[in-house]
């Protein structure tokens, strides 16, 4: 039997449940992370990532890496890989699963199965200000896939190669060896830095609207693992009315890479586990 209008208004009411409550994970203390930072080693590398273009970057388990805009308002798309074997990578499902559509400090970015372990954890952002307005927007998302050239052909026709999944695989090709053809399949959904963005409230689209990050504003990360990072100056710019565009003023990017404090074997810190998952899958019987 249908359901009566009275049955439907009383289900639209029901308050919503967590589907990942997570008070269990593992505690995040911010202040030592940032306390490892003050005492970090040297720094080791210091990129630009030139508008509408990818590069590669490594960073140390232990060491630490700052993303800050220059120049202009510019968003990246950002991808980890663990730097010895790149079947690990970043997962932006489960990581919006366990903290919710955008990530600030304290938050972390989650390597994909069977792994399921901190990646990299954010301990420094000068856009937490922003919070979510009132189109429920935000920054640093990672429900965005990332600009690619099979959407804009299927949209738009013609065959754009600067969108952020060509950025991406590029610069994975020129860093690791890897033909673009063994790449591609490597580049996986990013975090959005300085993105700003949501769903809006009546269809449910994603949508965009123009990032606050300005000159100075950076997003600061510890590796917990080996990190290869890549980064893409994204051809939107701020993202304020379009992407995958030669037109949007788009601006570089600098990522500065650190070493490990020299003491990191005094701290409680140590690499985080593979997860305890037995792998069988319920097939332990046969």
């Amino acid at each position: 039997m249908l359901s009566s209008e009275k049955d439907r208004a009383h289900h639209k009411s029901i308050p919503p449940v967590i589907c990942y409550p997570n008070d269990t994970l593992p505690a995040v203390d911010v202040a030592a992370y940032q306390n490892m930072k003050t005492r970090c080693g040297d720094k080791l590398a210091d990129i630009l990532v030139p508008p509408r273009e990818a590069l590669c970057f490594e960073v140390p388990k232990g060491g630490f890496f700052r993303i800050t805009s220059q120049e202009g308002p510019q968003v990246g798309d950002l991808n980890l890989w663990h730097k010895n074997d790149l079947s690990e990578r970043f997962y932006s499902g489960k990581t919006r699963a366990l903290h919710g559509t955008h990530i600030s400090v304290g938050e972390r970015m989650w390597s994909s199965f069977p792994n399921l372990r901190p990646m990299a954890t954010i301990i420094g952002d000068t856009l937490q200000w922003y919070g979510i307005d009132e189109h429920g927007g935000s920054v640093h998302d990672v429900i965005g896939t990332r600009c690619d050239p099979y959407t804009h052909n299927l949209l738009s026709g013609g065959h754009y190669h600067h969108c952020c999944h060509s950025n991406l695989t590029r610069a994975l090709s020129h860093h690791t060896g890897l033909s673009l053809k063994e790449a591609e399949p490597l580049v996986h959904d990013v975090l959005n830095v300085f993105m700003c963005t949501g769903f809006t409230k009546d269809t449910g689209q994603y949508f965009m609207k123009a990032s606050p990050v300005r000159p100075g504003d950076y997003l600061e990360f510890y590796a917990e693992i080996d990190l290869l990072g890549a980064l893409s100056a994204c051809p939107g710019g701020d993202c304020s009315s379009e992407h995958s565009s030669d037109v949007a003023a788009c601006y570089p990017l600098q990522v500065e890479v650190f070493g490990p404090s020299e003491d990191i074997g005094a701290t409680d810190w140590s690499e985080p586990a593979k997860n305890e998952y037995d792998g069988t899958h319920g097939m332990d019987y046969l």
